[in-house]
């Protein structure tokens, strides 16, 4: 159990957190920092402070990090085309890195020896933080309450709240359906009535999407710019990070793109069901893949595919700013110098299908795919091809007929 005077915890405002606020002044007698990282959750964030204020917190952080978010750290895997267990966008496991990285900041700048998190100790996003604290900073003290308290139960959380004079909404003093985690990239669902994986998740959950089959009945189509392998501009229009995300969002939850239910692996070593929203991403991944079939050399795109689990798993287990992943990134932005150009989606009942791609620096060549006829392309090359590419298969069954 870490020992600390001064703590920065990652505070959201809500219920949980507010007791782990309390719980570090009364039982760990440390003075606190708060931080409250707006990544796009689309909570109104001023309450937080309000809250922090009445306790008696001194040195209050609320920072918009969402420009930062999708720039640094969404943008980057999104060149790598991750998919944790080929399905999951890694909407929850990549805004970690980034509020822990901050945490560390502050602990810098206001002297703090150690930083505080509501994380379990039976998820991923205890390890995510951790790590990331550690590589920053290899000497900073990590208090992670739910590792330690004996409040193990909603009604003693409540318990503790109503002693130490927290003040306790109505919606949380009953069991929530599920636990929620939102950022600019995704809404995450679980627990509660999700724990069974055979119950289908009910429809008014959804945050972000509407129903496939309450979407729009005519298709819509919507264009994706691209410089280096990041989206630049919607439709023609150039947005910042931040704001073209948020577009992509509308379009693709106006149409009922981008949900996911999945059991998944945990880290610790568990399997967990999740239900995720993640309708701009959705549209992102999609494109991005669709701009680099027609400007990357196959080989590059074979090699990046191939490595694309590991960089996923990587994001996923917390090693954001482990020297593996940052090698995979140099290689991986080294393939993007030529991802230039527009892919057209269409858009229509949970669905985004290419509908187009033309990039100033396709590879795809008219002239030579062509069944047509051509003068660039000699069909009869292909005869010495096949047979010195098969020679090894038939020196191979030769041998073994003579045995």
């Amino acid at each position: 159990m870490a020992k600390a005077s001064k703590v920065v915890l990652a505070y959201s405002g809500g219920l949980d957190t507010s007791i782990i606020l309390r719980w570090l002044q009364v039982e760990k007698n440390c003075e606190v920092v708060t931080f409250t990282a707006d990544i796009g959750q689309g909570e109104e964030l001023e309450p937080a402070r309000k809250k922090a204020e009445l306790m008696g917190i001194k040195q209050i952080y609320i920072d918009d990090l969402k420009e930062e978010f999708v720039r640094d750290f969404v943008f980057p895997m999104f060149r790598a085309n991750a998919l944790y267990e080929g399905v999951y966008l890694l909407g929850t496991s990549i805004a970690r890195p980034l509020i822990a990285k901050r945490l560390i900041e502050i602990a810098i700048e206001t002297g703090a020896d150690a930083i505080a998190h509501g994380a379990t100790g039976k998820g991923n996003d205890q390890v995510r933080f951790e790590l990331t604290a550690y590589a920053l900073k290899p000497d900073i003290k990590v208090i992670a309450p739910w590792r330690e308290w004996e409040l193990n139960s909603r009604a003693s959380l409540i318990e503790y709240a109503e002693k130490h004079q927290i003040p306790i909404p109505k919606d949380k003093r009953g069991e929530a359906p599920y636990s929620t985690d939102a950022n600019l990239l995704h809404i995450s669902y679980e627990g509660k009535v999700l724990e069974d994986p055979w119950q289908e998740p009910h429809d008014d959950m959804f945050r972000l999407t509407v129903s496939p089959e309450k979407a729009p009945d005519q298709p819509e189509y919507v264009e994706i710019e691209f410089a280096k392998g990041d989206a630049v501009a919607v439709n023609g229009k150039k947005l910042s990070p931040a704001n073209l995300l948020t577009k992509l969002n509308e379009l693709g939850g106006k149409h009922g793109v981008g949900r996911l239910d999945l059991v998944e692996n945990r880290y610790v070593g568990m399997k967990s069901r999740g239900v995720y929203e993640t309708p701009g991403g959705t549209l992102l991944h999609v494109a991005h893949r669709a701009m680099e079939s027609i400007t990357l050399d196959r080989e590059a795109m074979h090699l990046k595919d191939e490595l694309m689990p590991r960089y996923a798993k990587m994001v996923y287990t917390g090693y954001w700013f482990a020297p593996e992943r940052e090698m995979l990134q140099a290689a991986i932005d080294k393939t993007q110098e030529w991802v230039n150009g527009v892919v057209r989606l269409k858009l229509f009942k949970g669905s985004a299908s290419v509908a187009g791609r033309k990039s100033p620096n396709s590879l795809y060549r008219m002239d030579y795919v062509t069944f047509e006829q051509d003068s660039v392309y000699n069909q009869f090359d292909a005869e010495g091809f096949i047979k010195l590419n098969a020679l090894r298969l038939r020196l191979g069954t030769m041998a073994h007929q003579k045995k």
